[in-house]
Formats: structure tokens, sequence, C-alpha cells
């Protein structure tokens, strides 16, 4: 087949590839248009996943009407003007590509009015060809409405996950937006639902109350440091709440001094006291950690902690590594599907314990 140029309509739509990948890859864009915007109330809205409906409405400043379907095209911002401009970005986006990215591949409405103007304006616009332009009653603000994301380009919509799945990574990407701004209200709603609903009040410890649930709220821990160029402030979790994909009961294994076994509120089982003086103060728990100083390694429970607390004195700045390439309890490298090509390929002994992979690649077949 000879080169030949690609018309513009395909390379639209390879380019909202690049940009647009899933629904939660829309909701991202619209509402840190929102966050530019300076509003300060964002409705986020889906229905299938996002896959079929999607809307954004938010109180920003607006989109005025001449400049409507400006903003849908490529490489279009109000953002930045020149390249000098990219040293001093304060904006969530500025690259001008997601709205016409947006466009290319979904039918997407749009209902805006600024404070200044009297009238608001509904654009709709579906495969990136501009459909109508109208005056319309509106509230200041903007909403946008994204239907039958790509509708045109089926090969990429086969690629979706499911309904769920596809929601489950939007209510991901929104509570993480109401944590880092809690100046502003978020309210999350999925097939008529609602999910998620912030106040926007600027206390931090109440958006993670309604993002996480009171268990949660009730065992973080104030923390703050400053630097002269650094400022960190924010909660860390206590040990008592951490999470982990199995549901297996776990131990906490602590090679600290008493001093920060104390600071850590943990109480031994063993000896019931927070005084413990035992090198490892097994602390039960849903999870598992390994602390030296800080915690390096979140453990997995089919390993015995003896086996790895001799692994880490051995090699306790490998250890992280290490532990990821350590076979099950009573597994040796013969018990592996793998083990005639790594002994073949990498010289490894049957006996071994530890795999040759990082991480291992221990599986025991049929």
């Amino acid at each position: 087949m000879s080169i030949q140029v690609l018309d513009q309509e395909t390379i639209n739509k390879i380019a909202a590839g690049e940009v647009i990948e899933r629904p939660s890859s829309v909701v991202k864009e619209l509402v840190e248009n929102a966050i530019d915007a300076g509003a300060t109330a964002v409705t986020i809205e889906i229905k299938d996943g996002g896959i079929s409906f999607i809307r954004i409405t938010d109180n920003g400043s607006g989109i005025s009407k001449d400049d409507i379907p400006m903003a849908f095209l490529r490489h279009s911002t109000s953002k930045i003007k020149s390249i000098e401009d990219l040293m001093n970005v304060s904006s969530l986006g500025f690259r001008g590509e997601a709205l016409s990215s947006i466009a290319a591949v979904s039918q997407v409405e749009l209902i805006t009015k600024t404070a200044d103007d009297f009238t608001g304006s509904r654009y709709v616009i579906e495969g990136g060809n501009e459909i109508s332009l109208e005056e319309v009653g509106a509230p200041d603000g903007t909403t946008f409405i994204v239907r039958n994301l790509f509708y045109n380009t089926p090969v990429r919509r086969k690629f979706l996950k499911t309904a769920a799945t596809e929601a489950g990574y939007v209510n991901a990407l929104i509570e993480h937006l109401s944590l880092s701004h809690p100046d502003i209200s978020f309210r999350f709603i999925n097939n008529n639902q609602n999910k998620l609903h912030t106040s926007g009040n600027m206390n931090l410890k109440d958006i993670i109350y309604g993002v996480y649930g009171r268990d949660i709220t009730s065992n973080l821990m104030e923390i703050s440091g400053k630097t002269q160029d650094v400022e960190i402030t924010g909660f860390i979790g206590k040990p008592v709440i951490c999470k982990c994909s199995v549901c297996d009961m776990y131990y906490l294994a602590y090679r600290k001094s008493v001093d920060a076994h104390d600071e850590l509120n943990a109480q031994c089982p063993k000896c019931d006291s927070l005084g413990c003086d035992s090198d490892i103060v097994h602390f039960e728990t849903n999870r598992k950690f390994w602390l030296n100083e800080k915690i390096v390694k979140i453990l997995t429970p089919n390993k015995d902690p003896e086996r790895v607390e001799a692994m880490y004195d051995s090699a306790p700045e490998d250890f992280p590594a290490q532990y990821e390439m350590l076979l099950p309890d009573g597994k040796r490298c013969t018990d592996c599907v793998r083990c005639a090509t790594c002994c073949s390929v990498f010289g490894q002994k049957e006996s071994a314990t530890i795999c040759q992979w990082h991480p291992s690649r221990y599986s025991a077949g049929e």
C-alpha cells in the first residue's frame, strides 16, 4: 500500500483516542475545566458507567457565545497564549485538546452562560460536526452532556470494561479530586443514585468523612511539617484501618524501639502492654507490614514471619525486592511449572526457594 495523508476526520478520531481512553478521561477533562473556571460546586452524573451518558454541571465563569465554536477546535485554549506561558501555568488544563477530542468521538451538548450575558447558549456537536447553536435560558456556569462515547469508533468502544468497572474508575477519580480540592463541593450520581457529596467547606477532615466514612476518619492522626521550601499538612491512618485485597488475619511486625512503639499506640497482644520489649511486636490487624524506621513492604499471608525475618536480617537493603522473589512456604523451584526453563536458561537450582524473576513467577500448575 502506498503512503498517503489521512483525511482530517480520521486524524481527529485517532488523536481523540490518545486523549480520551474511557469515560473517566472525559470526566477528568471536564471537571478540571470546571475547576479552572473557578467553580465552587460541581455535579457529576453518569449512566452505564459513563458510556451512554455523562453530565457535568458547574457554577463557574461559563463560556461566552462567541467563544463556543472555537472552544471545540483543536489546540484552542484560554489558558496560554505563547510558549513562554508554559513556564507559569497554574491551570489544570492548557493544551486545548480535551473538548475537540471528546466531541470527535461522542455526541456533545453544551449549555453555558457567563455572568455578563443576559441569556445562555446551547451548542450541539456530534462526531466533530457542529449541529446547532442557539440561545436558551440558563443559570451562570456550564453544563456538558456527553452521550454515546465512542459511538463512531466501535473498535475503541469494544475495549471498554463493564459499566460497573468504568463507573468505579469515575468514582475513584471524583474521590481524589474531592480530597485535593476541599474548597469545592462535589456531587457524584451514578445511575440516579447519590454516591458521593462533599461540602466544600475547606475542612479536609470533613471531606475525608464524606469520602471514606466514620471508621476511617475516627482513626486518623493529623500531621504537619515545614521547611524553608516545602510545607506538608494532612492526615495519616492508624494501622487498624489499613485494608488489603485479601480477607485473612495478618500480623503487624515492628522492628522499632519501645518509644516508637508507644508513639504508634500499638498494643502487643502477647503481653497486653504498650511497653513490650520484644524484638518483633506482633500486632493483630487486617494487614501486615514490616517496619525498619519506615514501612518498606506490605507482606502477604503465605510467608512465615520467622523466615521473612531471617531474610531481612541477612540483607535489609535488598529486602523489598528479595521478598517479592520469595517462594511460598514449603515450596522449591522444582515445584514450579517453569523449573526446567529457569534451570536451563538461568542456571537456577531445583532446590532454590527464591525465584530468579522479580516479582516471583512461581506457578504450581495443575
